[in-house]
């Protein structure tokens, strides 16, 4: 179910800009997990798989892996975010992306 309101909020922003449309899109949602990727007319890519972890537990949970890439509109330069987000929280890397200093 969480992977199907997922996969909607996505579709939603890629409709949002009426002049983009969808080119390709793949999409596989199961119970235990699903696996989706869809790239529009303007560059824009995002993929991502999910497993459902310690099914039937108090602690069930989806962990997600994906990468996300669009091309700037200004600039033509090509960005890509690679992420996780399971029990550590969303974890976001990007060439972009500011990083922490080393404590």
């Amino acid at each position: 179910m969480k992977a199907a309101i997922i996969f909607a909020c996505l579709l939603a922003v890629a409709f949002a800009r009426p002049d983009v449309s969808i080119v390709r899109q793949d999409a596989d949602v199961q119970p235990e997990g699903y696996n989706f990727d869809v790239e529009t007319s303007d560059g824009t890519q995002h993929a991502s798989s999910g497993v459902l972890q310690n099914v039937g537990s108090d602690h069930e949970a989806i962990a997600v892996k994906g990468s996300y890439s669009w091309v700037d509109e200004k600039t033509g330069e090509k960005f890509t975010l690679t992420y996780i987000a399971d029990e550590n929280g969303f974890q976001p890397q990007g060439a972009h992306l500011p990083v922490a200093p080393v404590a």
